[in-house]
């Protein structure tokens, strides 16, 4: 039966990251920068997802007539409803008439 070569190779690696050579702190460097990329690509693909949830978001369009969801830029796909002039139909804005709108300001005095 053969004896295995294990405790040979961990003093050889332990002797490796101890040592204060060039090739101990090359491994040492190379487990460190894995140990960061693997702690820190869930947080950079967790943000980039975030970004583009976001900017999917903003181009959805609702339908007035169906209230069918989808990114279409001239009428809806389901009815065939047109969208208007690049405003969202069911969208506050529409009613609101920023022409007309007057904004009263009071100046008052702390005594």
């Amino acid at each position: 039966m053969q004896r295995s070569n294990t405790w040979i190779w961990l003093l050889l690696a332990a002797l490796l990251l101890l040592a204060p050579g060039p090739l101990g702190r090359f491994v040492l460097d190379l487990v460190g920068g894995i140990t960061l990329a693997l702690l820190l690509l869930p947080l950079l693909f967790g943000a980039a997802g975030f970004v583009a949830w976001q900017v999917i978001q903003r181009r959805l369009r609702t339908c007035p007539a169906c209230g069918f969801t989808s990114m279409a830029t001239d009428s809806c796909p389901a009815c065939g409803t047109p969208f208007g002039d690049g405003i969202d139909a069911a969208s506050p804005v529409d009613q609101l008439d920023v022409s007309n709108v007057t904004i009263d300001v009071e100046v008052v005095e702390d005594n």
